[in-house]
């Protein structure tokens, strides 16, 4: 959907149709899904969450201000802050949170499924280590997709922070990733 169609969208759905803010949602579920799921680790609340985005977007939409951002990135703040007050109650104290990352001896009759599951969790298991803007960046570009200059709209920074906290996340995954015996690169193209 263009910038155009959308704001075409939520200026019907202020007024008060349903079928515009439907849209709006079928176009933008998927991405606050996977946002909220990598930061929580847990399909259940991802989902339970994003559905508590939408509804506070449904019930801010009378006071949503379009201020030159993509909607989606008012999306994001909501739902940065759901994740913020998922961490706050203590939702999450598993014993997945006070695990160190596990060596696992790699042999080549192994799995290629169970593999894959190994890497995605240590994947996840490094990036919840990160600071959150690091999380958020590390997301909205790999995860996502997204470009430097999109994920700096969408956060409120400047292309140089963005690359900036890039890095430093990057450089922190891979060595936290090297204590697994994986590498970084070869993790990523085998998992995007």
């Amino acid at each position: 959907m263009d910038r155009v169609e959308e704001q075409q969208l939520l200026k019907q759905a202020q007024r008060g149709s349903a079928e515009a803010f439907s849209r709006l949602y079928q176009s933008h579920v998927q991405v606050i899904f996977r946002y909220i799921h990598y930061r929580v680790n847990d399909v259940q609340m991802a989902e339970d969450l994003t559905s508590e985005v939408f509804m506070r977007a449904l019930a801010g939409l009378s006071s949503y201000q379009d201020r030159g951002k993509p909607f989606v990135a008012w999306l994001y703040s909501i739902a940065h802050a759901r994740i913020v007050d998922y961490y706050r109650r203590g939702a999450r104290q598993t014993e997945e949170s006070e695990q160190t990352l596990e060596n696992i001896a790699v042999t080549p009759d192994m799995d290629k499924s169970m593999l894959r599951r190994q890497a995605v969790r240590a994947l996840r298991e490094a990036i919840a280590t990160l600071t959150d803007e690091q999380q958020q960046v590390v997301i909205l570009r790999f995860i996502e997709g997204y470009h430097i200059e999109e994920v700096a709209q969408l956060i409120g920074k400047n292309a140089n922070a963005i690359k900036a906290l890039q890095h430093r996340a990057l450089r922190t995954l891979a060595s936290r990733l090297a204590k697994t015996g994986l590498d970084l690169e070869t993790l990523w193209s085998g998992l995007f």
